[in-house]
């Protein structure tokens, strides 16, 4: 079964669609889940949630969903889980499959505490689990009276604001100052430009607004590229980020950021960065290839999150569908046209001590621009060993 095509012709049905809420201990996804699941919207919707920490919260949800519920309670999510995550999302479609239970989307919520990233990795890597589901989106959560904090002490939640597609700040009610609201949502979209920040309190978190965040229109199953990568909104940020060091001339005293102070230097944000790649030129497969090796084994803990739409020279009007988190790569789909005018090779990136010049370079050399002092694209696929783009030691 899991060796037939994914195409949709034989095999496997259309895959389901999941959803990974996260979010930092506190930040409130529970009491998020409890009112979603009471919407006509997720009517058919099996939860994966992870009791780690959060008592009493099985009993809510046993209640509201019956059988199409499944408790992982063996720890935290990001170490212990994976075999029981992989086992849940088995059961949950050998029960489909015969007929024991029906849904047609998955909510999986992680730990407080956990990288995101693990647990997308489950789904992305398992050669079954990657044709029957397929991700549609990261939804975090960030407190909006803690958040600051939190992220100031946690890189783990920079990372699970940096991955997100969609951003949602609860208890914003609680929040008397309108500029320490304003301070952390303009902090949040520089960290993660393309997704879209909603008010819980305002009843922006709704069915609608969270899910079908992924690349295809759940309505049309068409692709829709412009919206899935947002790259307008990298180039955007990318642009305002060199502005404003251009403005404090690289200075590392003070550094102020849209409005709030702070006088570490070495704060998290400083090393997230999100741009955008583009070219007008087919890539030759193999030579694309080489640059996904390099990037996976020389940056991969450092690449947050890649999205791409891709024009290989083999075959210039079915472009490739590239999707990564950190060093794991969903398994690569060809759409089978151009879905507007665009036939740019985009990608946009999320990343953690990785500079864009950095990313420019190596794109430039995969393409043939040749550097002084840099191997071209032919020397790189000569010898794709070489420490391109790294740290010389």
């Amino acid at each position: 079964m899991s060796g037939a095509p994914a195409d949709g012709k034989r095999g496997p049905p259309e895959p389901i669609p999941m959803t990974v809420l996260t979010g930092f201990l506190g930040a409130g996804k529970t009491t998020l889940l409890n009112r979603l699941l009471k919407d006509p919207a997720l009517a058919g919707t099996a939860v994966i949630i992870n009791e780690f920490g959060e008592i009493g919260l099985d009993h809510l949800l046993v209640q509201t969903i019956d059988d199409n519920i499944m408790l992982l309670q063996s720890g935290c999510l990001c170490c212990t889980m994976r075999g029981d995550l992989v086992s849940a999302l088995e059961q949950l479609l050998r029960d489909r499959d015969n007929g024991r239970v029906g849904f047609d989307r998955v909510v999986l919520e992680t730990t407080g505490l956990a990288d995101p990233a693990p647990v997308l990795h489950t789904a992305m890597m398992h050669p079954y689990l990657a044709i029957r589901y397929r991700l549609d989106g990261v939804l975090t959560m960030v407190d909006a009276v803690n958040g600051e904090a939190t992220l100031d002490a946690h890189m783990e939640a920079v990372k699970q604001a940096a991955v997100a597609d969609r951003l949602i700040l609860s208890k914003t009610d609680l929040v008397t100052d309108a500029d320490k609201r304003d301070a952390l949502a303009a902090r949040l979209h520089a960290l993660n430009p393309a997704a879209r920040i909603l008010d819980a309190a305002q009843g922006e978190a709704t069915p609608a607004n969270l899910l079908g965040c992924g690349l295809y229109d759940p309505a049309r199953k068409i692709p829709d590229v412009r919206r899935w990568l947002a790259e307008e909104a990298y180039a955007e940020a990318s642009e305002a980020k060199a502005a404003h060091a251009h403005s404090h001339g690289h200075s590392h005293g003070h550094h102020h950021d849209h409005g709030h102070h702070h006088h570490d230097p070495n704060r998290h944000d400083e090393r997230i960065r999100a741009f955008t790649l583009a070219t007008d030129q087919a890539i030759p497969s193999g030579t694309f290839h080489i640059f996904l090796d390099l990037l996976r084994s020389m940056h991969g803990e450092n690449l947050l999150r890649l999205k791409g739409i891709v024009k290989l020279a083999e075959q210039p009007e079915r472009p490739l569908v590239i999707h990564a988190v950190q060093h794991v790569f969903h398994p690569f789909s060809h759409l089978d046209a151009w879905p507007d005018d665009d036939h740019r090779t985009r990608l946009v990136f999320i990343t953690r001590d990785l500079p864009e010049p950095k990313m420019q370079e190596l794109f430039g050399a995969i393409l043939g621009a040749i550097a002084p002092d840099r191997p071209d694209a032919a020397a790189l696929a000569d010898n794709p060993l070489v420490p391109f783009g790294g740290t010389h030691r």
